[in-house]
């Protein structure tokens, strides 16, 4: 591995495993240059695990990790407490209690020392969040009364204003809304440093300079946005299936070869055995011309079959460039949902609404907190709703709710069991059939609902919908793509390309919801109108 002279962080051979001897990373040697790096790769990767040692939470097993600076840490849950104000958020409590006892007089030297140089302190603080649009947010406020978009905000000011030289986020965008997004894209733009991203958000991972994927065990930089690395991918996968394919016609050429040089032997041998069985030549000369022909035979074998064993290997080595990722494939059911059906009507208090008719698709937005989940659940569960709160009504169609916290399957179910509850009649052999595509195989199935991953719990939860007999008329998903890799994004878009029926979604990913297909685009209003 070459080092470039402006790189922030180096690994070499680097290895971790957890305390049970379980590997999370193996002999990893890569760099991360100065500017935005999007770390990417599919759930269960280790990319949180990377991060978590290159900010010295955990020690490599082997190898070491190189650093040019101070680092700065922002993990995807972040562990905070009750009782905790914006300024200690900020990493600047203390700080602010030294310059707000020295201003009401106390010549302690103890403020003097906790202070130091920053006697500015405040005033930076306030810059950075009023940048973030965060103007009415005092340091002394509590952040149990801040959004969960707020609090990211308010943690990465805190990072801004500490001021480390390498700065790590895992997943910074999960939870936000779209101007909560926007405002963390236009701080990402402006950063300056080395900044490591682990993100899903492909809007966020076009801004970076680089892009590094953590996969099949090794870690590869890329020199450039998402975009640009996804259309390098394309086309090297294109080469490498082009390649692999005249690999195999090669092999074929050299096995027909084979069989065609093993027939003109045999027929050989067969013209030479009838002629010693004539006699047809001196004794002498039949056994020394027939020694001859199996020597020749012999070599002409070794050579044919040399070639076959190269040309097997070859196609092994063109096999290993392609991408065969495993990638859910499933074929909906026709839901045969006439296009002039009424199956939903999102309405708010003030007499606005939308009707959902047919295989449409709605996507509903709005910032966090104004109620988008409520409002969706009354589709799934009615009831009688106050004045001036949005409601929603549903016809008799059969509706597929994906909640956002995957907290509605029954735990002590196996997965078998759970889809079997959606289609009692479906028998246990097409079951099996369907999960396959849903990379559920072999005993998986019988694994209870509980004892599976968060990736494994997502999938099951989609196939307990969409494995329904008969299957629903509308599916529900409630931000369906929180804490999801980029390849599950994928497999989320090409389950739902084929369905035939209507669509909610609530979600802050437009690019995902562009993707989908949309047809109407709704947001409700913190007034609680939907416009």
């Amino acid at each position: 591995m070459s080092v470039n002279h402006s790189s922030a962080v180096v690994l070499t051979d680097v290895s971790f495993a957890w305390p049970d001897g379980t590997a999370a990373l193996e002999h990893l040697s890569a760099a991360f240059e100065l500017g935005r790096t999007g770390l990417i790769g599919r759930n269960g990767s280790g990319k949180s695990t990377l991060l978590r040692l290159i900010a010295g939470e955990l020690t490599p097993t082997t190898g070491s990790i190189g650093l040019t600076g101070e680092v700065g840490y922002l993990p995807q849950q972040l562990a905070l407490r009750a009782g905790v104000s914006v300024a200690e958020l900020l990493g600047i409590r203390e700080r602010i209690e030294a310059l707000r006892a020295i201003e009401s007089g106390s010549t302690s030297a103890h403020w003097f020392d906790v202070l130091g140089d920053d006697w500015d302190v405040e005033a930076r603080a306030r810059v950075q969040l009023d940048l973030l649009g965060m103007t009415t947010v005092g340091l002394d406020r509590h952040i149990e009364t801040l959004s969960g978009g707020e609090i990211m905000l308010a943690a990465l000011a805190g990072l801004r204003l500490g001021g480390p030289d390498i700065v790590l986020l895992d997943e910074p965008t999960n939870d936000l809304d779209r101007q909560t997004r926007r405002q963390l894209y236009e701080m990402i733009t402006g950063w300056r440093g080395t900044l490591i991203v682990v993100s899903h958000d492909t809007t966020l991972l076009d801004l970076m300079d680089d892009i590094a994927e953590l996969r099949a065990g090794s870690l590869t930089v890329f020199g450039g946005s998402y975009s640009q690395y996804c259309a390098h991918v394309d086309q090297q996968q294109a080469a490498a299936q082009q390649a692999l394919r005249t690999a195999e016609q090669n092999l074929k050429t050299e096995q027909r070869q084979r069989i065609e040089a093993q027939t003109k032997l045999a027929r050989r041998r067969r013209y030479a055995n009838t002629d010693f069985e004539n006699r047809r030549k001196p004794k002498m000369i039949m056994k020394q011309r027939k020694t001859e022909a199996q020597v020749s035979a012999g070599k002409l074998r070794t050579e044919l079959d040399e070639k076959i064993a190269s040309a097997h290997d070859a196609v092994q080595e063109q096999a290993e460039r392609v991408r065969r990722d495993d990638r859910i494939r499933i074929e909906l059911p026709d839901t045969e949902v006439a296009a002039g059906r009424r199956l939903a009507e999102l309405r708010d208090a003030y007499g606005h609404g939308f009707v959902l008719q047919g295989p449409k698709r709605f996507a509903l937005t709005g910032r966090n907190g104004v109620g988008k989940t409520r409002l969706v659940e009354t589709l799934i569960h009615p009831r009688v709703v106050s004045a001036g709160e949005p409601m929603a009504a549903s016809s008799t169609g059969r509706i597929g709710f994906l909640p956002q916290r995957l907290d509605h399957l029954d735990d002590d179910l196996t997965l078998m069991e759970a889809v079997r509850r959606g289609a009692p009649h479906a028998r246990p052999a097409d079951i099996r059939a369907n999960l396959a595509r849903f990379l559920f195989r072999g005993d998986v199935v019988e694994r209870r609902i509980g004892a599976l991953s968060g990736g494994e719990r997502f999938r099951a939860a989609l196939a307990v919908i969409l494995l329904a007999d008969p299957p629903p008329e509308l599916l529900v998903l409630d931000e369906p793509t929180n804490n999801l890799d980029l390849a599950s994004v994928n497999e989320l878009v090409d389950a739902l390309a084929s369905y035939r029926g209507g669509l909610i979604v609530v979600s802050h990913d437009e690019g995902f919801l562009v993707r989908l297909g949309i047809d109407t685009w709704i947001t409700l209003e913190r007034d609680g109108r939907l416009r």
